[in-house]
Parts: C-alpha cells; sequence; structure tokens
C-alpha cells in the first residue's frame, strides 16, 4: 500500500486534470476489457488519482457523459506508471501509452504482467470497490479490533484479507507484528485487548513512515517519478531471515503463515500455545535438513 500511495501521489501531482488524446496498447491479457479502455480513456479528463487499497483509481470525466467512471490499475510485482516525454524511447514491456494535452506520454510499464487495468462505470465501479475492507490508515480502533475479532483466522492472513483491511501486504504485516510483539500464527480473536490497540498503532506508524519514505523497492518498484523507495534500509524483520533481531538480537526465523514467508522474532513474538496454533503455519525446510528434524523443531517452538 505505501508504493500506491507514493506512486498515486505523484500521478495526481502530475497528471490530475490532463485531457488524454489517444491511447495505444500494447499487450493486453492484464487488462479487463482492452477495447472500453481504448473507447472511454480517448477525450476523458483526469480528474484525480487516488489509492484504493493496493489499487490505484484514476477518476475521470469522460468524453461521453454519464455514470462515475474510473480506470483502476493493479500494479502488481514489476509495474510501474508514469509520465514521460514523448520523445522519450519506450520501455520494452510498454503496455499503455496514454498521449495528454500537454505533449507528454503517461505510460504503464509491467515485465511481468501479474497488474491488473479495468475501466469501470456506474455500478460496476460501485461493486468492485465495495468488496474491500476498510482502509487501516482511517479505520478507528473500534472497528479494527472488531474486522480482527468477528473471524477465526491466524492474524497473518487477516491481516492480508483485503475483505478485512485493504492495503495491507507481506512486509507491513511482517514488520507491524514484529513491532507489536505479536506471533504471525496467534489466533487474532484471541489477541488481548492491550496488544490489539498496540497493533492498530504499529500498523498505522509503521504505514505512515513507509509513505514518507515512498515504500520498499525489493526489486522492480519506482515511483512517478522512476526513483526507488527507501523504506527497505529500515526493514526490522521482513527478509532478515537468520540476522539478529534489532530489539533483543535473537536470530530472526521464518516460517509460511497463510502460504506467505513471515519473518519473526522466536524471542518477542512468542508463538501461541500448541492447542491455539493454528493450522497451516509450516516450517522453511532448509537443503540439507530431514522433515523428521524440522517436525523436531517445530515442536520445540
Amino acid at each position: 500500500m505505501p508504493e500506491v500511495e507514493t506512486v498515486a501521489r505523484g500521478l495526481q501531482r502530475e497528471v490530475a486534470g490532463r485531457r488524454v488524446v489517444s491511447v495505444t496498447l500494447g499487450k493486453t491479457d492484464f487488462m479487463d476489457n482492452p477495447e472500453q479502455i481504448e473507447r472511454l480513456l480517448p477525450g476523458a479528463v483526469i480528474r484525480a488519482v487516488e489509492r484504493y487499497g493496493k489499487f490505484m483509481l484514476l477518476r475521470l470525466n469522460p468524453a461521453e457523459q454519464g455514470e462515475e467512471t474510473a480506470l483502476l490499475v493493479h500494479l502488481g510485482m514489476t509495474g510501474a506508471m508514469m509520465p514521460k516525454a514523448a520523445d522519450e524511447p519506450h520501455a520494452k514491456h510498454t503496455h499503455l501509452v496514454a498521449l495528454l494535452d500537454d505533449g507528454r506520454e503517461l505510460r504503464y510499464v509491467d515485465p511481468r504482467r501479474f497488474g491488473r487495468m479495468a475501466m469501470l462505470q456506474g455500478d460496476a465501479l460501485e461493486k468492485e470497490l465495495v468488496r474491500f475492507g476498510a482502509d487501516p490508515l482511517q479505520v478507528s480502533l473500534g472497528e479494527f479490533a472488531q474486522r480482527i475479532r468477528s473471524r477465526k483466522a491466524r492474524i497473518k492472513a487477516l491481516l492480508l484479507d483485503q475483505s478485512v483491511l485493504r492495503g495491507v501486504g507481506n512486509i507491513y504485516a511482517d514488520e507491524s507484528l514484529w513491532k507489536a510483539k505479536i506471533h504471525p500464527a496467534q489466533v487474532g480473536a484471541r489477541i488481548p485487548r492491550e496488544r490489539m490497540e498496540r497493533l492498530y498503532h504499529s500498523l498505522q506508524d509503521i504505514l505512515e513512515k513507509a509513505i514518507v519514505l515512498r515504500g520498499s523497492s525489493i526489486s522492480d518498484f519506482l515511483d512517478a517519478d522512476g526513483e526507488p523507495g527507501e523504506y527497505q534500509l529500515h526493514h526490522r524483520v521482513y527478509g532478515r531471515e537468520g540476522k539478529a533481531c534489532p530489539r533483543c538480537r535473537t536470530k530472526i526465523r521464518r516460517i509460511v503463515v497463510a502460504g506467505r514467508s513471515s519473518y519473526f522474532c522466536p524471542n518477542c513474538q512468542r508463538a501461541p500455545r500448541g492447542r491455539e496454533r493454528a493450522r497451516g503455519e509450516k516450517p522453511v525446510l532448509r537443503r540439507g535438513t530431514s522433515k523428521r528434524a524440522t517436525k523436531v523443531a517445530s515442536a520445540k517452538q
């Protein structure tokens, strides 16, 4: 979410108020309705660019007056969207080029095409947005706690569930749980009130700091100016398996929770009791480690 917020703010600054003159599409297999993009985007004015969860919404005043219209964009793992001078050569894997009325081009580049793009209008736009949960930076403490406690699932899974909270990704879930001293496999409904409040504030603090630092550039992320983020320099647990916990110097561990790699400190973030331990947590099997040894290690955790 901080990465999407960073790009959305940059595009709001650079292209809001600009009219789209023409559109050229490349590969369209990640687009829901490329024919509507080609039909509705030319002539439209980009009224505003905003983040909605992990998506960007380019809200439009379409040439054909009618229902509320927006271009929904998901950057995926490798997507980038930024304005460029029209005479600058197109990068490889450029799949959308929108010529603007100031002579620049708004370009979408995505080597792996894991993103998504869709032109949405009226009821379709409303149905798309209503399925998402609360924004983690806007939700109240009371609603946050209610959303977590209303489902019998592990806290890591709940933080990543976009119907619970929209926009929280793997990096920021791990970092927030470490700051709040909560194990990623803890059942959300069993988190004490005090720790729930700590998690709420930790999540907001980390997201806000990551936005200030323009997100985390792990591999391909660039902002709307083509610059990488800096928050990866401040990660405390994510991607730091085997390194010392900044708080207690215990070695950071990695397990699989909710199908995602989860980094945590086994000392600061104590595992829940065996009877409370949620299903699906799997230790990462290193090369040369027997399955029996792994089971024994898991039992001792």
